[in-house]
């Protein structure tokens, strides 16, 4: 899981902010790293399936649009809220 890449990824589909892009990455890394999905997900961790993925939430910032993913991963699978986002650095 490139965490850069998604960081780039993120940036061109969803803005926000470096701080709140940086944060969504390593969650995203660390659900990797945890190899938490394996059985539940049908598919690896990148940050393709990452994108993807968020693009099916309602809206709002890439923190919130991952909150929201991890979200329905919990209440299917239950185990995901670990990986939530719940604050992050404002960059000045």
């Amino acid at each position: 899981m490139d965490r850069e890449v998604l960081m780039d990824r993120l940036e061109a589909a969803f803005g926000g902010t470096p701080a709140e892009r940086r944060v969504v990455a390593r969650m995203a890394g660390d659900l990797a790293d945890a190899e938490a999905g394996d059985g539940d997900l049908d598919f690896e961790v990148t940050p393709e399936a990452v994108v993807d993925h968020l693009g099916d939430a309602p809206g709002g910032s890439p923190a919130e649009r991952w909150n929201w993913w991890i979200g329905a991963l919990d209440a299917a699978h239950g185990g995901y809220r670990r990986f939530r986002v719940t604050a992050w650095q404002q960059d000045s």
